[in-house]
């Protein structure tokens, strides 16, 4: 069982920055064997994958609505990935939710929020204009 917890969320302007962090309770060791990913999902809309990671980070997805703005990466070592975004806009509002799913991790196999069998509890985004 893959326990994740994220932090970072809260209020921001639009424009503005925030990273997300979020950390795992698997061992170091075992990191590689996951894809991760961050998931969104704003009031009266599915929940979808907003950006995610191979298990050595060498591949990489974002949808093309937070392409540029977001960027996610990974630090196996110290159990921890991180979601930094830039630009912030409203319709970024939402909950954030930290994800794992096992290999394989491609592009194709990533981005589909339903494929995700670990989620955390969620941090809340709120952008206001």
């Amino acid at each position: 069982q893959v326990q994740l917890v994220e932090s970072g969320g809260g209020s921001v302007q639009a424009g503005g920055s925030l990273r997300l962090s979020c950390t795992a309770s698997v061992p170091p060791h075992f990191m590689l064997n996951y894809c991760m990913a961050w998931l969104r999902q704003a009031q009266g809309k599915e929940r979808e994958v907003v950006a995610a990671i191979s298990g050595a980070g060498s591949i990489t997805y974002y949808p093309d609505s937070v392409k540029g703005r977001f960027s996610i990466s990974r630090h196996n070592a110290e159990r921890t990935m991180n979601l930094d975004i830039h630009s912030l806009a409203p319709e970024d509002t939402g909950m954030y939710y930290c994800a794992a799913r096992l290999p394989p991790c491609t592009v194709e196999t990533m981005n589909n929020a339903d494929d995700y069998e670990y989620k955390g509890q969620g941090t809340l985004v709120t952008v206001s204009s």
